[in-house]
């Protein structure tokens, strides 16, 4: 396998360090262990030396941004132009849409032979008007530049198709979906520190007489925020023993929250809000329900996480969660935005947690054998030495 793969050279491209570490975490360190030679790009910005310091990679700042801003993404065009002319990757990967853009024109000007963008969820999708008309030719050009455009869910590839936004032979879903499979070892209930988790209890006043709904990820409006703490709110009087638990950082340049919801989920004392966490796991492990209202997503990771921690799981219709998620079979299912819905579902499965628990243990057998992180790199690896092998054939 390696004389394959020998010399090649491959550039991971996101917009933003986060999604490296978050998203993408120890696939680089992987591909650079067998026989790639790995650069990672993306801005500067948080979590870059945690990035660094685990994938053991090469990095080079290109300092995009995840914003509309023409200017900056002229220089930053220009800068991997000039990159991939000096370094001459063999394949170029992007994922995030704005480093998806700019890679996929600049690894086509500069005759880089493989170029993919994995599509991650599509911004247009909410969007209405004029925006959305912007959005989805921004997809098309990227998935134009592209030669092969790797949906991360079968619920997404099926959209392109429908929407026809790119050609049908482009497009491929690696393994079963995700971005990255699902770290077994991390997300484990029987491998959590003792002490760490006491640690976190005391910090969120943790009780057992409680109930807590979770969720997690962009506190944004995308994610369904609004709905939530309205539902919430509503069933407070009801159930005074729950509480809604959020992980997750506000985002005030992007889609940001209402004031009205900033502020009840600041001032009422029955949510409790924390901060993004490398430690989500063991906020997973005290939660009893998670809750996941978004609006859009791809194919989304803390999904996998609840599921491998055998979380029962409520969440929205829409691409991505029903590629994970089958209504009452593995979990609950509502329709998108519909607050009456989220509300009988959470009240369902407050009153029946037999039957909640049964879902949640079916659903944690499927990830636990179908979404492994190895055998997702595994897949991946195979699939980019076939695209080399290709090129060499037509070279020959």
């Amino acid at each position: 396998m390696k004389n394959v793969s020998s010399q090649k050279k491959l550039i991971r491209i996101t917009t933003i360090p986060m999604a490296l570490h978050v998203l993408l975490t120890g696939q680089m360190k992987f591909m650079s262990e067998n026989g790639f030679e790995v650069i990672m790009i993306s801005a500067d910005g948080e979590n870059l030396d945690k990035v660094m310091q685990n994938e053991k990679c090469r990095h080079i700042i290109v300092p995009m941004t995840r914003q509309i801003t023409p200017l900056q993404d002229l220089k930053c065009l220009v800068k991997l132009i000039m990159i991939f002319r000096k370094e001459k990757p063999d394949i170029v990967h992007s994922h995030t849409p704005k480093a998806g853009l700019l890679a996929m024109i600049a690894a086509k000007l500069t005759g880089v032979k493989i170029r993919i963008h994995t599509v991650a969820g599509l911004p247009m999708v909410v969007e209405k008007g004029l925006k959305k008309l912007l959005l989805k030719n921004i997809e098309k050009m990227t998935f134009t530049f592209a030669n092969h455009v790797w949906p991360n869910s079968n619920s997404l590839l099926q959209f392109i198709k429908e929407n026809k936004l790119t050609s049908v032979n482009k497009l491929k879903v690696i393994a079963k979906g995700s971005s990255n499979g699902i770290d077994l070892n991390k997300f484990d209930v029987t491998t959590l520190n003792p002490t760490l988790l006491e640690e976190i209890k005391s910090s969120i006043n943790y009780s057992v007489e409680n109930t807590y709904l979770l969720c997690m990820g962009r506190l944004v409006k995308d994610k369904g925020l609004d709905e939530l703490v309205n539902v919430f709110i509503s069933l407070q009087e009801q159930f005074p023993f729950l509480r809604l638990m959020l992980i997750g950082n506000f985002e005030e340049s992007l889609d940001p929250l209402p004031k009205i919801i900033l502020e009840e989920i600041n001032n009422n004392p029955s949510i409790i809000h924390v901060k993004w966490t490398d430690k989500v796991e063991y906020y997973l492990s005290l939660s009893n329900i998670f809750v996941f209202p978004s609006h859009r997503e791809g194919f989304p990771n803390v999904l996998l996480q609840a599921g491998a921690m055998s979380l029962p799981i409520i969440c929205s219709d829409i691409m991505g969660n029903i590629d994970i998620v089958s209504d009452n079979e593995t979990g609950l299912i509502f329709e998108c935005k519909n607050e009456i819905e989220l509300k009988s579902k959470i009240i369902l499965a407050l009153s029946e947690p037999k039957h909640t628990e049964k879902m949640a243990n079916n659903l944690h057998q499927i990830i636990t054998t179908s979404y492994i992180r190895e055998m997702f790199w595994q897949t991946m690896l195979l699939e980019y030495l076939k695209l080399l092998k290709q090129i060499n054939q037509k070279q020959e």
